[in-house]
């Protein structure tokens, strides 16, 4: 597969890249690896501190409030008992570990598959490789208007990370950088398109 390179105004160039096909367009792109990859990927950012109190860790009296039965309402014990506003709570989320591991070979796939949806859809633009004097937002939205990506989420996708590009991306919302070296899955799909510079298409090729 053959795409176009494209300027940061948005010009064709006239250079084209070629995309591996063991890559972007493998036969078969596996739905069901690429949930566990971004399920796992989710699942390992999450910190796992929740915590609430059950009654054996609320302070209060132990006195059983009123009589077993007869009083028009549930029967309870003390005022840690959670059918009081202030009581303990029943099954409350206590702190796990919510990590879990996937093979490497699974997440490889699960990669290979979120590309080749992306370049099935068209979701994929190469720009010539390209940096900013300055740290500038207003030259990263032109570029994405001149893309016809204005108002869509982004990602950019550089060989190595440029801080004058980074710093120029980070206050648009609905944009993100990263380097090719750290896309995963996740990264791949959380986007409505992709703008990868040229250098980074042979890293992604090697995937």
């Amino acid at each position: 597969m053959e795409l176009a390179v494209y300027n940061i105004n948005g010009q064709d160039t006239g250079k084209k890249v070629t995309l591996n096909d063991e890559v972007f367009a493998i036969p078969e792109p596996n739905e069901h690896v690429v949930y566990l990859s971004v399920k796992q990927y989710l699942g390992n950012q999450r910190q796992g501190t929740h915590k609430s109190k059950e009654r054996s860790e609320i302070m209060g009296s132990t006195k059983k409030l009123g009589r077993q039965k007869g009083g028009g309402g549930a029967r309870h014990g003390d005022i840690k008992s959670p059918l009081f506003h202030g009581g303990g709570r029943v099954f409350g989320p206590r702190p796990r570990n919510y990590y879990t591991k996937l093979n490497k070979k699974v997440k490889d796939l699960a990669r290979r598959s979120a590309l080749t949806f992306k370049a099935q859809n068209n979701q994929i633009i190469v720009v010539e490789d390209f940096s900013f004097d300055a740290p500038k937002t207003k030259d990263f939205v032109a570029m994405t208007k001149a893309l016809n990506v204005e108002g869509k989420k982004v990602m950019l996708v550089l060989n190595d990370i440029n801080k004058n590009v980074y710093l120029s991306v980070r206050n648009v919302e609905s944009a993100s950088v990263c380097t090719a070296r750290e896309l995963n899955t996740y990264r791949v799909l959380d986007n409505r398109a992709m703008i990868v510079t040229e250098s980074s298409i042979e890293v992604m090729n090697k995937f």
